[in-house]
């Protein structure tokens, strides 16, 4: 083999290896690459289909504290839920009768997402709060056959989307407040001292004319925000707001 062959087959070869060099880098960064993206997507769904958070961005300081358990009342800024992977559609007629009475923390059931907690005022004055049922995230319009009950100290409420066909409120529900609010309400005079007790139920109602195949495989993420609004009242019977003490 001549000299020139034998360089030539030189360089082919180094090419060669230069360009499997290259590949398996480029491999490399694309694997790290998947790996971030699949980190961040189990992150953003898988930690927790249901929260609730207090909101102090209005007041730090603020009195109003949050917990899951009436036996150790350490103040939380967020409780999460703990999730169901998959499930169903049910009626309401399967819940527990004793759903808000049953557990603290989350009581999940077949089919349904269940949490308790509690709201204190450890202030020194009486308070309106605010709470809210958020949609954060909703694939397929599994919404639109979605239920949420609200139990707050024993007076239930159940939210569910206007019936598509007669625009009315579905029978035994009040309709969302928004396309991407459940509930927005407001909990009046909650006063220095006062406990209230929450219990959220979320489950696909089987009964609702939207409960249909096209809903198969679909998910939903969503929040509860709990947060103080101005005080009404200090502990002189003064009325006022925030912005005036």
């Amino acid at each position: 083999m001549s000299k020139r062959r034998i360089r030539k087959a030189a360089s082919q070869i180094s090419d060669r290896n230069s360009k499997i060099i290259w590949i398996r880098r480029l491999l490399v960064i694309m694997a790290i690459f998947l790996l971030i993206i699949y980190f961040i997507l189990k992150i953003v769904y898988d930690t927790g289909r249901f929260t609730i958070i207090l909101d102090r961005a209005g007041d730090p300081m603020s009195g109003l504290i949050i917990y899951n358990s009436l036996s150790d009342k350490k103040a939380q800024q967020k409780l999460q839920a703990e999730p169901i992977d998959f499930f169903t559609n049910i009626a309401e007629s399967w819940l527990p009768e004793n759903i808000g009475d049953e557990a603290e923390g989350s009581h999940n059931g077949t089919n349904y997402i269940a949490y308790t907690f509690y709201v204190e005022n450890r202030s020194d004055n009486t308070m309106d709060y605010w709470y809210e049922v958020v949609l954060d995230d909703v694939i397929k319009n599994v919404d639109e056959a979605l239920r949420v009950m609200v139990i707050l100290n024993g007076e239930k409420t159940i939210y569910a989307k206007l019936n598509s066909t007669t625009k009315e409120p579905e029978e035994g529900t009040k309709a969302f407040y928004s396309d991407d609010k459940v509930a927005v309400e407001c909990r009046k005079d909650f006063a220095s001292g006062e406990i209230d007790k929450c219990t959220v139920v979320i489950w696909i109602e089987g009964n609702d004319p939207e409960c249909l195949d096209d809903l198969i495989g679909g998910e939903i993420k969503m929040h509860m925000s709990i947060i103080e609004d101005h005080i009404t009242q200090d502990n002189n019977g003064k009325e006022g707001d925030e912005e005036n003490e």
